[in-house]
């Protein structure tokens, strides 16, 4: 099991502030499964239209989030790292349920375990927890293409 603080997480991720959405990996089994945690903070620039009077986290940054993740978990297990000359894009979302909203203060853990993996196209089950309780999952498909 390895841990990657933020300087790590932006080795293996080509997003940047505002579209970073993983603060730190706390645990990761390369080829098998990845726990990494996104801290929602009041600062957020998604809060201040959705929504000024009852901050939530979109539902759709919930799973950019666990993509993201994902993606860590893809090149960790892979041995490689984001280049100029490829980039991972989102080709499903299947089974999507939000069943709690994440508001600023919540820490989500982000949990991702690998279905399969068959020709550069990537499936995962995923689940966004806070507190221990299940507020987002779903099973994700993504796919490596050359740019």
């Amino acid at each position: 099991m390895s841990v990657m603080d933020i300087h790590e997480v932006m080795e293996h991720l080509p997003h940047r502030y505002p579209f970073l959405l993983v603060d730190r990996v706390l645990e990761l089994e390369p080829g098998k499964r990845i726990v990494a945690l996104k801290n929602v903070t009041i600062n957020e620039p998604f809060f201040t239209g959705h929504f000024p009077h009852h901050p939530v986290m979109p539902g759709v940054l919930i799973m950019e989030a666990l993509a993201q993740a994902a993606g860590i978990l893809s090149f960790k297990t892979m041995g490689t790292k984001p280049d100029d000359d490829s980039v991972f894009y989102f080709v499903g979302i299947d089974n999507a349920r939000f069943k709690k909203p994440v508001t600023a203060g919540d820490a989500v853990h982000l949990h991702v375990e690998i279905l399969r993996q068959m020709r550069g196209i990537w499936k995962y089950k995923v689940e966004a927890r806070v507190e221990g309780q299940i507020v987002a999952e779903a099973e994700l498909m993504c796919a490596q293409r050359s740019v």
